[in-house]
């Protein structure tokens, strides 16, 4: 988001009034934030206005990551399973934990699952096939 010269914000991703907006500037704040600023967005009234909404840029435009990095939008949808095969489910969100990220794992009966990104328990991730294989550690796999 840091270089990017406009981003597009809606309600949602799928959104089609999403409203394109280009960036006057672009920053750092605590934690990881990312503070925007945008051309024509200047009192407190229009930037009321996007509060709540998604700030979306285009894949294409996000720049490559290196050998087993991935963005978070890559992940979610993926099924994971155990090298041997056990189904766990779908990811259906990221939570950013500090140490490693967690994949929380849903399956079909909705019991969640929530699986550590540590290098050394994901053994492939294929987004082509959308499937995530994971080590078959002992109760890795458990219900949260």
């Amino acid at each position: 988001l840091l270089g990017a010269g406009a981003l597009w914000v809606g309600r949602a991703p799928e959104d089609p009034e999403a409203r394109r907006l280009t960036v006057a500037n672009a920053g750092t704040g605590r934690g990881g934030e990312v503070r925007l600023r945008f051309e024509g967005v200047a009192d407190r009234e229009a930037v009321a206005d996007l509060a709540g909404q998604v700030v979306m840029l285009p894949a294409a435009q996000l720049p490559p990551l290196p050998a087993g990095e991935y963005y978070w939008f890559q992940l979610i949808g993926c099924r994971v399973e155990s090298e041997s095969g056990v189904p766990a489910g779908t990811v259906r969100e990221i939570w950013e934990t500090g140490a490693h990220d967690v994949l929380v794992v849903v399956d079909d009966a909705g019991v969640r699952r929530l699986v550590p990104t540590a290098e050394a328990l994901m053994k492939r991730v294929d987004l082509e096939a959308g499937r995530i294989v994971v080590s078959d550690l002992p109760g890795l796999l458990e219900p949260a």
